[in-house]
């Protein structure tokens, strides 16, 4: 499978079917408990990352493009704090479900952004960049390009999250795909840890933080990565 047509497949995913699906998941609504454990997994890894960017306690002003930014579970809470949030996603119908969100959550919107975009067409420059839960979505040589481009973009942090590929959870997935659903319509690419960290010091950056989020249907490795 092509890189265009993974992005491909993707888009038209999360524009039809999938935004259906995962804005309920994103949401707090009722849903079913594989996905009430998916959701409280993102609301896991959405948690950490806040919990870091607040423990800096610089976060009024500061610059930050979450690539990947869904319906805005991060970017929201993060605007509320004060910071100036630009958020992409591959998805129009996401940035749409993202502005209305904001739009009930936030008094003030100055401060936020969302726009329809492909991550790797994202330019600028931004204090942090986040991006949680899209590289599953994508093969190992893609996500390296994908990667250098967000560290283009960070002046001094880059924060991602992977699935990360372990023994277990390989055969975990192997098992999973015994079951095909109308909800597997993107494959789910895990990634080994070693290898993104390699691809993160060779731009000349250090992990500085990491977690992991683990549920029952939920496997995201979170890196923070800061310039040296």
């Amino acid at each position: 499978m092509t890189k265009t047509d993974d992005k491909t497949i993707v888009r038209d995913y999360f524009n039809s079917t999938g935004f259906d699906r995962w804005q309920r998941i994103y949401g707090d609504g009722q849903v079913n408990k594989v996905q009430l454990d998916i959701r409280k997994g993102h609301q896991q890894t959405v948690d950490t990352v806040l919990s870091w960017l607040q423990a800096d306690d610089n976060l009024p002003g500061l610059s930050i493009c979450d690539a990947g930014c869904g319906v805005g579970s991060l970017s929201i809470p993060l605007a509320k704090s004060g910071a100036v949030i630009y958020g992409s996603d591959i998805s129009e119908k996401m940035v749409s479900e993202a502005y209305q969100r904001a739009k009930f959550s936030l008094i003030n919107i100055d401060n936020i952004n969302f726009v329809a975009q492909d991550l790797e067409t994202l330019s600028g420059k931004y204090h942090t960049v986040t991006c949680l839960d899209v590289l599953i979505h994508y093969s190992q040589d893609q996500v390296a390009a994908m990667i250098d481009h967000l560290i283009s973009l960070a002046k001094s942090r880059l924060i991602l999250s992977f699935a990360p590929k372990t023994l277990a959870l390989s055969i975990l997935k192997k098992v999973g795909e015994l079951f095909p659903g109308p909800s597997k319509t993107t494959r789910a690419y895990q990634h080994r840890e070693a290898d993104i960290i390699t691809i993160i010091e060779s731009n000349g950056f250090s992990i500085q933080r990491q977690a992991m989020t683990s549920t029952s249907f939920y496997y995201s490795r979170l890196l923070e990565a800061v310039r040296k």
